[in-house]
């Protein structure tokens, strides 16, 4: 699946999407925080992420999970955590190889993106025992995504906006944070622009390759709140030699309010 996930988001690019690629004209430094500043995140084997939701239930994107075999175990808060089951939405679809072999061969990507927006990637993992340790994050409780600012918190690939990231990787550094602002919201999906100064938010980013399943907060009364997962990032021109991160990039997210009764329904035990 590594080679699926860096296509997803370095092509269109489902973002296995993320570290976090950060303004030309701020200190990295900035963007860096420390673990506890969100310990719901969850490490997926190599690279990808979940965030935790439940004492005993992680939600990602689907396209982070291992193509053959099962899932063993992830990590929170530094300690692993074995899994019992990987519930899948029913409604999603694994791109064929064929299709990333043509657009290794063209540079074109189209098909690759009409079969990620029209398919739902998402998915829910069990764990064998609840997290004790670890409170589970909350999830935003509407559809009001426009127009909202969200953070976005990941360790996947990392850059500047003026020139991207290495699509070649590493996909999994040191945990970042940013800020934008939700761009469209539509059924699925929510996206966002990653805008160039003056443009841009103080601390304005975009996820990069290695994040999938990362977290897009909205702030409910001073709680950062679950809305999204990092999934897909659209790039232009020729998706061979296209850098991931480049100012004017879109990304999209899962769109939580969209499977609010499908979580619920797994969850519950009453699909």
């Amino acid at each position: 699946m590594r080679l699926t996930c860096l296509l997803l988001l370095s092509l269109i690019a489902p973002s296995s999407a993320t570290a976090i690629v950060v303004r030309h004209d701020t200190d990295d430094a900035e963007y860096r925080v420390d673990a506890v500043t969100f310990p719901a995140l969850v490490d997926l084997p190599g690279e990808g992420h979940g965030v935790l939701i439940d004492r005993q239930w992680v939600v990602t994107a689907a396209h982070t999970l291992p193509r053959h075999g099962e899932l063993e175990q992830v990590a929170i808060n530094g300690k692993p955590r074995p899994v019992a089951r990987v519930v899948v939405h029913p409604g999603y679809r694994t791109p064929p190889d064929s299709l990333f072999e043509q657009a290794m061969a063209t540079g074109e990507a189209v098909l690759i993106l009409a079969l990620i927006a029209a398919a739902d990637d998402i998915a829910l993992i069990e764990l064998a025992e609840p997290v004790s340790d670890i409170a589970p994050v909350a999830r935003y409780p509407d559809a009001t995504e426009y127009g909202k600012v969200i953070q976005i918190v990941g360790k996947g690939a990392t850059g500047t906006g003026a020139a991207g990231h290495d699509p070649k990787g590493p996909n999994r550094t040191t945990l970042r944070r940013a800020y934008n602002t939700v761009t469209s919201a539509h059924e699925r999906w929510f996206c966002y622009v990653f805008d160039e100064p003056p443009q841009a938010q103080p601390l304005e980013g975009i996820g990069g390759n290695g994040d999938s399943g990362s977290p897009a907060l909205i702030e409910v009364d001073g709680t950062w709140t679950l809305a999204g997962l990092a999934s897909w990032k659209l790039l232009t021109g020729d998706v061979r030699t296209a850098r991931p991160g480049r100012y004017g990039q879109v990304s999209c997210n899962v769109r939580l309010s969209h499977y609010r009764a499908w979580i619920d329904g797994v969850v519950s035990g009453r699909p």
